[in-house]
């Protein structure tokens, strides 16, 4: 996949080290991404008409406004953005309809298989 074709992916992670760690994974598997710190932080690049996004990728357990309540206003301002919710109690979250469930922590080749296998 060349990187003028790369499908682009906003992580939403509010640990640093985590969110650092998943965006390197995927820019070695040479998709561009966005980063987001929060829920505020991944609205504001949604609501961006400009910013192109093929998925949206993003921790349950955030502060303020959690990943599902994000997912649902992200569907709002993108109604077709694909969804991957990672959580490390993914065995306890029912994930809504056309949303996708990587459990942390999750190996490179996880990510990747379910990443692309979400974008297909």
């Amino acid at each position: 996949m060349s990187s003028a074709n790369a499908s682009t992916i906003l992580v939403v992670e509010d640990d640093a080290i985590v969110r650092m760690l998943i965006v390197d994974v995927l820019e070695e598997l040479e998709f561009k991404v966005l980063e987001a710190d929060g829920s505020e932080q991944a609205l504001e690049i949604l609501k961006d008409a400009n910013q192109h996004i093929d998925l949206m990728m993003t921790d349950v357990g955030l502060p303020v406004m959690d990943g599902r309540e994000l997912a649902n206003e992200a569907r709002v301002l993108r109604p077709d953005l694909p969804i991957l919710f990672a959580s490390g109690y993914a065995e306890n979250i029912e994930v809504p309809e056309g949303m996708h469930m990587i459990g942390k922590p999750f190996s490179i080749d996880q990510l990747r298989d379910k990443v692309k296998d979400i974008l297909k």
